[in-house]
């Protein structure tokens, strides 16, 4: 087996704060560091050899820290948030299973830190959305038909999940988020609760408490994250603006 190996790490949503020891250990004992470059200007200086790459080139960030890790080095690729939450993890799995052998990737040693979600972020800096059944849809039809994303939305919907949205827009997908909210305005009240969290943790942070009737797309981008409460969820005010928290009990008793 290769002396090498491949650490996949979460660098939480922003800020040393949320970066786990065991990341920041590992990316310490690194050699190499592969990732998107926004991420790995993240990571502080060191001696690390960096190979940083654009956003939609997952699987070839994949295959070269894999390769990496073949002749030997100790290799960690690098994402945002969580790397097993609509990242890194998936696609060094990818890659991973994808290999015909040859090239020695089949036996690299894969391992996979985690880290503190954008959701949990946002989450924590509204309060406690969380406490009752969530799920977690990504909106980016790049890799699934936009359809799909749609019957999944109105089906979370009905459900009556607390609905946390990855990916809402980009500069390719403008519009997604608006059919989005239409889509669930169909289903849910328009009282509903939604928190929009951009770049949480980081120095241009901005949480908007609103409701689904008013939600403004416009106020999103590919740093945000946003959360759509159920049915339960509830908005309390206080000193340091609005709460919001969906009880831990289900049922017409709150």
């Amino acid at each position: 087996m290769s002396a090498g190996r491949v650490v996949v790490v979460g660098l939480g949503p922003g800020g040393s704060d949320w970066l786990t020891p065991e990341s920041a250990r590992e990316l310490a004992e690194a050699e190499d560091l592969v990732g998107y470059g926004p991420y790995l200007d993240r990571v502080p200086a060191g001696p690390q050899v960096r190979h940083a790459s654009d956003n939609r080139v997952e699987l070839d960030r994949a295959r070269l820290a894999l390769d990496l890790a073949a002749g030997g080095r100790r290799v960690a690729v690098v994402s945002g948030g969580d790397p097993g939450v609509f990242a890194m993890a998936a696609a060094v799995y990818e890659a991973l299973d994808a290999e015909a052998g040859g090239t020695g990737r089949r036996d690299v040693e894969v391992r996979v830190c985690p880290g503190i979600t954008a959701m949990q972020a946002a989450a924590a800096r509204a309060g406690a959305p969380l406490g009752h059944d969530f799920c977690a849809i990504s909106l980016s039809d790049n890799l699934k038909p936009w359809d799909v994303v749609l019957r999944r939305l109105r089906l979370a919907a009905e459900a009556d999940f607390v609905i946390a949205l990855y990916n809402p827009v980009s500069r390719a997908r403008p519009w997604q988020l608006g059919a989005a909210f239409d889509a669930l305005r169909a289903v849910r009240d328009p009282a509903t609760p939604v928190i929009l969290g951009r770049a949480i943790g980081r120095p241009d942070e901005r949480l908007t408490v609103t409701t689904l009737a008013a939600a403004d797309p416009a106020a999103a981008d590919m740093s945000t994250v946003v959360i759509v409460g159920s049915s339960h969820t509830r908005t309390l005010a206080g000193p340091g603006g609005a709460r919001v928290y969906t009880p831990r009990r289900y049922g017409t008793g709150g």
